[in-house]
């Protein structure tokens, strides 16, 4: 077991212990207070470029669930096709795991995928550090090699990009009642999963794609890594079937923002971001409250939606916009995460809602 040390921006150094691959690795320092769901957020797209941090002390001890993969390509287990974080950090490791359907320890899953892992890091007090200046950048380097330190960056880099299909996928093809055409800005395999079994057909398409000449029923606009600003493009293909039709739009994540955006809206960077199991939002203009599973680090401005827009939920703890509503079309989205994997199934129901639309 090396010894490493995580460097942030501002000079804070925290030292640890290798239990993954081996390479330093440089990105965002985030981190996430979810007690479970490790395999889900290392394959969540949205954390591409980002050193995972999970508050969690104990992580390890359930194991890896096998990889496999659907008849329609989809991962069974997992939110994408392999892990999308650059690095996670832990407190405590658990070389010993015991699960049912557990094939590999967490330590040989980042082995085979090449990703750095680090353990007996006090995350309370990078936790600490990080909610009182604010996420910011950090590398993890191997104390007998510091020379070979990489810079990170984050800010301006087009994640979606990156993490974006390259090319048309269509799901279900034929076999559904209604067509969906998704924005694929790093979409999380359980959205797709979600609407496969309200039996529609899903035509994913790339995060810049022209989807205006395409025949569907209803747009999807999710979720992804990184500035939205660096997604104009996406954002004027959104604009332009807005212009074209007022067929029914539902977005999640990066959608809440993009389509946004296409409304007018501006974006601002939230100090810390919101990266729980358990961030509670209340319907505008009603006592109901959902307890959500949300991975964000920017937010909606509510001052600046256009006259035609409201706030559709609120984040009960900072008072952030949590989705928006269009006053008259069928144009809504949520900034969390109604699919939920892992996490709370509270606003499924947004699924049904959008399909009953259709």
């Amino acid at each position: 077991m090396r010894n490493v040390t995580l460097i942030l921006d501002d000079g804070s150094r925290f030292h640890g212990k290798s239990f993954g691959y081996e390479k330093p690795v440089a990105g965002e320092v985030v981190f996430n207070t979810a007690m479970m769901g490790y395999p889900e957020s290392l394959t969540d797209p949205s954390y591409a470029g980002q050193l995972m941090t999970l508050t969690y002390p104990l992580v390890g001890n359930y194991g890896v669930p096998p990889f496999t993969v659907e008849p329609n390509g989809l991962a069974t287990l997992m939110e994408s096709e392999k892990i999308h974080a650059e690095a996670i950090i832990v407190s405590d490791y658990s070389y010993e795991y015991s699960h049912w359907n557990a094939v590999e320890s967490l330590a040989d899953w980042l082995k085979r995928e090449e990703v750095p892992g680090v353990t007996g890091i006090d995350t309370r007090e990078l936790t600490k550090v990080l909610r009182e200046h604010g996420v910011m950048m950090g590398k993890i380097v191997f104390d007998d090699e510091p020379e070979n330190a990489p810079e990170a960056v984050y800010s301006g880099v087009n994640y979606v990009d990156k993490v974006s299909c390259k090319e048309v996928i269509r799901y279900n093809e034929g076999e559904g009642k209604k067509k969906v055409v998704l924005i694929d800005c790093g979409v999380k395999t359980n959205i797709i999963r979600c609407l496969l079994k309200r039996d529609v057909t899903v035509i994913r398409v790339p995060w810049n794609y022209d989807f205006t000449g395409l025949e569907y029923d209803g747009l999807f606009i999710s979720n992804g890594p990184g500035d939205p600003d660096t997604c104009d493009e996406a954002v004027q293909n959104i604009r332009k079937a807005m212009s074209l039709t007022d067929k029914p739009i539902f977005g999640i994540c990066m959608g809440n923002q993009l389509l946004s955006k296409a409304g007018g809206a501006k974006i601002y960077k939230l100090k810390y971001g919101h990266r729980s199991h358990n961030q509670p939002v209340r319907m505008v203009g009603t006592n109901r409250c959902f307890i959500t599973s949300q991975n964000h680090g920017y937010a909606v401005d509510n001052n600046t939606l256009g006259a035609d827009w409201e706030p559709l939920f609120i984040n009960m703890n900072d008072g952030s916009n949590e989705g928006i509503r269009h006053k008259t079309k069928p144009w809504f989205s949520a900034q969390f995460h109604p699919e939920a994997a892992s996490g709370p199934t509270d606003t499924e129901f947004l699924f049904d809602e959008f399909v009953k639309l259709l």
